[in-house]
């Protein structure tokens, strides 16, 4: 049985040389270590999702305070997770409690819009570290029911433009940009 983790890096195509060095970074963790996932590494896979309304073509940010900034939902997986787009639903799911997350634009694929190395600062006894973030797209029918797990973890509906403004991560900024295309399709 192959892992969904490496199935889907083979498959993906990177774009830009950033995204290319950076997936040339990923994959050589996956070879080198038993658990890409673990914590215990100071690069580790983490997964994550820019969450949609089609409907109104808005996307849902959540201001994240280890960061300091307003990001797309997402995280690390949970001990025995090993499919990234699982990962990505569950924590889309937790941050925001909408019950009906479905990856987009076809739930049936998992299509990886990003993949991206980004640095975690130190918080208490959590040293700086890095996360080898691979990024998809779920939608919702029902962006009304967005909640946020935690009163200093509000969550926003903007414009892709907004959106673009109101982050500072132009990691994040080119993910939004890739978004933006497919849901403009």
């Amino acid at each position: 049985m192959v892992d969904p983790l490496t199935e889907l890096l083979s498959d993906y195509r990177p774009r830009g040389a950033a995204e290319i060095a950076d997936l040339a970074r990923i994959r050589d963790l996956v070879q080198a270590v038993d658990d890409p996932w673990s914590r215990v590494n100071p690069l580790h896979v983490t997964a994550s999702a820019v969450i949609v309304h089609p409907a109104s073509k808005r996307v849902l940010l959540r201001w994240h305070a280890r960061q300091q900034a307003w990001l797309q939902v997402g995280g690390h997986g949970d001990p025995g997770e090993t499919d990234p787009t699982d990962i990505a639903r569950r924590e889309g799911a937790e941050e925001t409690g909408l019950p009906d997350l479905a990856l987009w634009p076809d739930e049936s694929q998992r299509h990886l819009v990003h993949a991206v190395i980004v640095s975690v600062p130190a918080k208490r006894e959590d040293p700086a570290h890095q996360h080898a973030d691979l990024r998809f797209v779920l939608a919702t029918d029902s962006p009304q029911d967005a909640r946020p797990e935690r009163p200093d973890a509000p969550l926003r509906w903007l414009t892709f433009a907004e959106a673009h403004d109101t982050t500072a991560e132009d990691n994040l900024r080119e993910t939004l940009s890739r978004v933006e295309r497919l849901i403009n399709s």
